[in-house]
């Protein structure tokens, strides 16, 4: 699972002919999201990279996000005139380019000074929403100011309740069109890799540290000109002695009350009047659940992975919860895996009304700041628009569940193509190229 070239061997005979992922720095050169990854492992320390790549314990539901697209292939029409093909849609009411949102991701600031503005830059050049996390850096007020940008605020409630009552102010204020509640993140997953590179909960290992010194262009758009970042959105909300990098991070995850339950869920409904949506569902009575509380949308996901390990894929319960959804009342997203144009038009055609892209956007940011993040956007809508094309489509209205079919589990090769996940060390491997 380690290989960075593992499903490149289908085509070849003996290693022959030699492939390569491309990991130099033009971003015209990145044809795919798995080259910017190439990219962005050459770029970034291990520490950094066991954060952005990383899984909880044996990252069993890591593996099955991506995994499950394996299960589902197409059935594809022809002789259809396919010359009018757009991917344009309606998200919560507004035109959107695709049916893609730009998922909340935190601690952005170890990948790039500014990360959340450039992840909102490049949503808004690409006409779709950015969610932006509570565990952001950059703050809200100055991401809103993104020319053109759809701005949606996720919210993780920790503290008392006169935080999220605050943040949900500012957010409305900032002019946030939707909130998205994290509902599975209320005890830390066990991502045993990440906590491997620490020697404390506030400290580096010493390899850690000694790698992160050999990443100087790393260095020098983080660390070294910016200082450590800070959660500038929630860091007031912190005790002044633990107002670190680590510590308010750490401070926040203790204080996430496990209480969390559904009369939260109504008295968050009762503040906030715009849009609505719930993330990390799983289960579909949860998805009924959510119905009842009146919601504006449901969001299907693991937490990429990060949280309970081996539970079933967003991707997996997907046709069950849009047989529960009303399409007309409710949107439903999924979240976790999605690398490929294709993956969207399969997520698309199991009833997911978009799908939220968390690592394949990061993978851009890392590899080159806004411009790359809005690449594996364009890359993304590229590969689905071509994709439309070859099925036999041309809207994301005419995509459905005739168009697929369902396969046993894939294989061991499949397996490997689709699951194979860790990270892996860039510097030594004859696959990749400048």
């Amino acid at each position: 699972m380690g290989d960075p070239l593992r499903h490149t061997g289908v085509a070849q005979l003996g290693g022959s002919p030699r492939r390569r992922y491309y990991w130099g720095r033009d971003l015209a050169r990145a044809v795919a999201v798995e080259d910017l990854r190439a990219m962005t492992h050459r770029r970034m320390p291990r520490f950094v990279l066991e954060y952005l790549e990383g899984g909880a314990e044996e990252e069993a539901s890591l593996a099955r996000d991506r995994g499950a697209y394996g299960h589902w292939r197409f059935m594809p029409r022809q002789l259809v005139d396919v010359s009018q093909r757009t991917l344009a849609t309606a998200l919560l009411g507004r035109e959107a380019s695709m049916p893609l949102v730009v998922a909340p991701t935190g601690l952005n600031g170890l990948f790039r000074h500014h990360a959340d503005t450039l992840l909102a830059q490049a949503a808004a050049a690409c006409g779709v929403p950015f969610v932006q996390s509570t565990m952001s850096n950059d703050p809200m007020e100055e991401v809103a100011r993104v020319p053109g940008l759809r701005h949606w605020w996720q919210l993780y409630v920790f503290g008392g309740d006169e935080v999220w009552q605050e943040l949900l102010r500012r957010a409305d204020a900032a002019g946030c069109e939707a909130l998205v509640l994290t509902t599975n993140a209320q005890i830390f997953g066990n991502r045993e890799w990440s906590s491997r590179t620490q020697a404390t909960k506030t400290r580096l290992s010493l390899p850690s540290a000694i790698d992160a010194a050999l990443h100087p262009r790393w260095l020098a758009s983080t660390l070294l000109a910016h200082g450590m970042p800070a959660f500038r959105n929630v860091v007031d909300f912190v005790p002044k002695d633990r107002r670190g990098f680590f510590e308010t991070a750490f401070w926040i995850r203790e204080h996430q009350p496990t209480s969390l339950s559904w009369p939260t869920v109504e008295r968050i409904r009762q503040r906030w009047r715009k849009p609505f949506l719930l993330k990390g569902l799983l289960h579909p009575d949860d998805v009924r659940r959510a119905l009842d509380a009146g919601v504006d949308g449901i969001v299907l996901s693991t937490h990429g992975g990060r949280q309970l390990d081996w539970t079933v894929a967003a991707l997996d319960v997907l046709p069950e919860a849009r047989a529960i959804v009303d399409r007309q009342r409710v949107a439903l997203y999924v979240s976790g895996g999605l690398r490929r144009g294709t993956d969207l038009l399969k997520a698309l055609a199991l009833g997911a009304d978009a799908v939220l892209a968390g690592r394949a956007v990061l993978y851009g940011l890392c590899a080159g700041g806004a411009a790359g993040a809005q690449r594996a956007l364009q890359i993304l809508h590229k590969e689905a628009l071509d994709a439309m094309g070859l099925l036999g489509v041309n809207s994301v209205r005419e995509l459905g569940p005739g168009y697929l079919r369902a396969m046993d589990d894939p294989g061991p090769r499949e397996t490997a193509v689709l699951g194979g996940i860790r990270p892996a060390s860039t510097s030594s491997s004859p696959g990749f190229r400048r």
